[in-house]
C-alpha cells in the first residue's frame, strides 16, 4: 500500500472531505474519499499533538450513577444515546475540553479525571477523527442551559439496572463507544474507583 496524493474536496469550518489516491498491495491504483476535521489529514503523515475531540464518560459521585445523554443527531434523523463530547479548542488541553464540554452539555461539574485514553479512532473507514475518552468523577445538578441552539440534549442517569435495560433495547440508536461502556457497566464492570 502506498499513498500517492491527497487533495481537499470541500472547504468547510469543522469538517471536510478529502480524496486520496493510493496503490493497493497488488499495485493497482485506487481512490478513497474520507472526512477529516484537520486542514492536514493524517494520510499526509501529520502527527497531531492532541486528538480532535473528547468523549467524556462521567460518573456522578453523589448518585453513584453513570451519566449519559440522549441527543438529537441530524445524520441519524433522530436521537442517539451517547456521552457528552466535543471538539478540543486551539490551545486547550484534553482535561480542559472535558471540563468545558461536560458543563456545556449537562450542567455537571467535573471533580477530577479518573483516567483518559490515548487518541482512538471509531470509524477509520470514513474519517481520521480521533478522540480521547476521559473518565471523570462529577457532581452537581443537570442543566442544559449552556447548550448551543443547535443542540437538543437530555441528561440520563444510569444505575446498573438502567444500563442493562439500555443495552438490551434494540430500538435505540447507541453510539458505539457509549454502548461498550454502558453494557460493561450494566454487567458490573467498575470503571469508576470513586468510593
Amino acid at each position: 500500500m502506498k499513498l500517492i496524493e491527497t487533495s481537499q474536496i470541500t472547504d468547510l469550518r469543522h469538517l471536510n472531505l478529502f480524496r486520496t489516491r493510493y496503490t493497493d498491495r497488488r499495485g493497482a491504483e485506487r481512490t478513497w474519499v474520507f472526512a477529516s476535521r484537520r486542514s492536514q489529514p493524517l494520510s499526509l503523515g501529520v502527527v497531531p499533538e492532541v486528538p480532535d475531540a473528547v468523549v467524556i464518560v462521567p460518573f456522578h459521585t453523589a448518585r453513584q450513577e453513570l451519566v449519559a445523554i440522549r441527543e438529537f443527531r441530524v445524520t441519524l434523523g433522530g436521537y442517539q444515546i451517547g456521552f457528552p463530547a466535543g471538539l478540543i479548542d486551539p490551545g486547550e488541553t484534553i482535561d480542559d475540553a472535558a471540563r468545558r464540554e461536560l458543563f456545556e452539555e449537562t450542567g455537571l461539574k467535573m471533580q477530577r479525571v479518573l483516567y483518559r485514553s490515548p487518541p482512538v479512532y471509531s470509524s477509520s473507514g470514513m474519517t481520521d477523527e480521533s478522540v480521547s475518552l476521559v473518565f471523570v468523577a462529577c457532581d452537581g445538578r443537570p442543566s442544559t442551559a449552556a447548550n448551543e441552539s443547535s443542540e437538543d440534549i437530555h441528561v440520563l442517569f444510569l444505575d446498573r439496572a438502567a444500563a442493562r435495560h439500555l443495552d438490551g433495547d434494540t430500538s435505540l440508536k447507541l453510539d458505539v463507544k457509549a454502548w461498550t461502556i454502558i453494557a460493561a457497566f450494566g454487567c458490573g464492570f467498575d470503571f469508576f474507583p470513586t468510593r
